[in-house]
């Protein structure tokens, strides 16, 4: 997405992820579950990532925060720089210094994400006071702005999460994430396990957070409709490798991967009626079995000789708009 930011340089890039490759090896084989992917995250901006379970959205998150579990993730291959800084070459101790205070992570699930022992507050506080050199009262206080800062009374500061419902417990979890201020947020599906009447109050939020902070934001989702109202842009995800990837205008206005356009038809529309919707016929790939050639060439319906003798790689079709299909391949013509 974008060319390339230098290490260091000012580019304005907060986050640079190039050519990660992420396995799992487990007992039954290997799961190549991230395989050659870029990502560039401009400071304030914010990118939705997009795909179906099982795409890899999770891992590349955990590997941006260095939290992959090992075993058994590996990091075959990339580079990850925050802020300039290649993180695969900090030690765990240098890692607990950024997370937090330079980036921090929203995770999916509220009820796993806290403490059931611990006070809400306390668990806010806790993360302030590890990355500031601060009194326990002035942490406390700062933990009660923050709830406040999320809609939350700070007279439940001393309150359990089991006291909580799950939109008051997802508003605590994005507090511990941005207690500390810092550049760059990851939302893994901030929303997805709430109604909609609290989804749209967490959007909300999000939003006014984002223009208060001017925050960058990894947004990971399956909702197209969370990245339209959310994002300045979007990168689409199929079996661990970014298909196409553009502005939310380029994405929404002139949708080009056939991955992307079967999620489009798979969606509802306003003022057309049919009695079924489109879904994208078959399965994802097996990331345990991944072929040589397209990965969503058993799926497609644009599909050609050529797609199944060789991988297609990413193609600029107008500015900053990138699609990997060999249909937007100048050499298309000569492998039909």
């Amino acid at each position: 997405m974008g060319s390339p930011a230098s290490p260091g340089t000012k580019e304005g890039f907060i986050v640079d992820v190039r050519n990660l490759v992420v396995h799992y090896e487990t007992a039954d084989g290997i799961v190549e579950a991230v395989n050659g992917v870029d990502l560039r995250i401009a400071k304030g901006e914010t990118l939705g990532l997009v795909g179906e379970t099982g795409a890899g959205k999770t891992t590349i998150a955990l590997a941006i925060m260095g939290l992959l579990p090992v075993p058994p993730s590996n990091i075959i291959s990339g580079e990850i720089f925050i802020d300039g800084v290649d993180i695969r070459n900090k030690s765990e101790r240098e890692m607990r210094d950024i997370r937090g205070r330079v980036a921090s992570m929203v995770f999916q699930d509220p009820m796993t994400a806290l403490n059931p022992t611990m006070y809400v507050g306390d668990q806010i506080a806790e993360v302030i006071k590890l990355h500031r050199s601060i009194s326990k009262n002035e942490a406390a206080q700062a933990a009660a702005d923050m709830l406040q800062m999320v809609g939350i009374p700070p007279e439940r500061y001393r309150e359990y999460p089991h006291q909580f419902s799950g939109g008051m417990k997802q508003r605590v979890v994005i507090a511990i994430a941005l207690a500390c201020r810092p550049e760059f947020v990851i939302a893994d599906e901030p929303t997805t396990a709430l109604d909609v009447t609290i989804q749209a109050q967490i959007l909300d939020l999000m939003r006014s957070l984002k223009s208060e902070l001017s925050t960058s934001t990894l947004l990971i989702t399956h909702d197209f409709g969370v990245v339209a109202e959310l994002c300045d842009k979007c990168a689409v995800i199929y079996a661990g490798q970014i298909v196409e990837s553009g502005t939310i205008e380029q994405l929404f206005d002139n949708p080009a991967h056939p991955y992307t356009l079967g999620l489009f038809d798979s969606l509802p529309k306003i003022g057309q009626s049919v009695d079924r919707l489109k879904p994208i016929r078959g399965l994802m790939a097996n990331p345990m079995d991944l072929p040589s050639w397209c990965s969503f060439y058993d799926r497609c319906d644009h599909r050609t000789k050529r797609c199944e003798t060789a991988e297609p790689q990413l193609v600029e079709t107008e500015a900053g708009h990138m699609v990997r299909c060999f249909l937007f391949d100048a050499g298309e013509e000569a492998g039909r």
